[in-house]
């Protein structure tokens, strides 16, 4: 049979492939330049000019600056500030990332179970997604006010006496970290829903076929395994969304009291705009994006190896 009558073109050639490999990637260059180019400048760009500030001394409005080497960086590793914000930002972490992710898998999984009030399950549990973060912040200020918030208001009305949330040590950056789940596991559920769908039926029949009866072992077989890509993504974003915490306490507690909800980027924002000490704040900035860059590839390619692409 020849080639024109099946329908499939022969392999090319060593010589061919070479001439076609060349001309297509010059055209590629030639298509995916303006985009290349608009990465530079908007993204690699900005992060050398970073770099480069971070090596100064520069004040924000001053005229002049002086290279200034590590300096900056001696000083950010013996400022125990930093140290403080680094490990208050980690503790949110700590909760807001496996909490989110388990409500949002859980929900998730109880609106596909539930045809009838899917639409309005959706709707409510994204509800927070779509509003700002700044004013879903100024409402849990109101919610969470010592004297005349609803929250103290009920637990009073139960015999239980309130808390001063926002203003105690023991509470501050609990609270938040309750805020950070309540303001994402919508988006995250979204994701999961999208995820779940995509999960072929064929598989849990063929787990049936195979013994599988409860819920449980249905769920370790099959939805989790192949939730692997959703929860991978799931997992990065919401590590990077953690350590970008910044709204609620710039609104909330600045940092207070005693710097117990004191984070990177809020300290980050301090120095640079309220002390205006940009070198300072560069070199801050570029410790953050790598610590982000290293807890990145880290949870990559440990789960890229445990999952499974249909």
């Amino acid at each position: 049979m020849t080639a024109g009558s099946s329908g499939v073109a022969p392999p090319a050639g060593p010589g061919l492939l070479g001439r076609l490999t060349r001309g297509d990637a010059l055209h590629a260059s030639y298509l995916a330049g303006p985009a290349t180019f608009f990465l530079f400048a908007l993204l690699l760009c900005p992060v050398v000019g970073v770099f480069i500030m971070s090596l100064t001394n520069w004040q924000l409005g001053a005229k002049s600056f002086d290279f200034v080497g590590l300096a900056n960086y001696h000083e950010l590793f013996g400022d125990k500030v930093f140290w403080i914000s680094l490990g208050n930002t980690l503790i949110y972490v700590g909760v807001v990332v496996p909490t989110a992710i388990a409500i949002a898998l859980s929900v998730a999984i109880l609106i596909e179970s539930n045809e009838s009030l899917k639409r309005f399950y959706r709707t409510a549990y994204f509800l927070p997604v779509t509003g700002t973060v700044v004013a879903m912040a100024v409402a849990w200020e109101f919610i969470l006010h010592q004297n005349f918030g609803f929250l103290n208001t009920v637990l009073e009305a139960l015999g239980f006496e309130g808390e001063n949330w926002l203003n105690d040590e023991s509470t501050v950056l609990m609270t938040l970290a309750v805020i950070g789940i309540w303001l994402k596991v919508g988006y995250y559920m979204v994701i999961f829903l999208a995820g779940l769908n995509s999960i072929p039926s064929d598989l849990y029949e063929a787990a049936e076929l195979d013994g599988t009866d409860s819920a449980w072992d249905r769920f370790t077989r099959v939805t989790w395994p192949m939730l692997g890509p959703a929860m991978l993504f799931v997992l990065v974003i919401a590590t990077i969304q953690s350590l970008q915490v910044f709204e609620t306490v710039a609104v909330l507690t600045r940092g207070g009291p005693s710097r117990a909800s004191d984070v990177l980027l809020y300290t980050l924002y301090k120095e640079g705009f309220v002390f205006f000490r940009i070198g300072y704040a560069s070199a801050l900035t570029v410790i953050f994006l790598a610590f982000i860059l290293v807890i990145t590839i880290i949870k990559v390619r440990w789960m890229d190896k445990r999952i499974h692409y249909a």
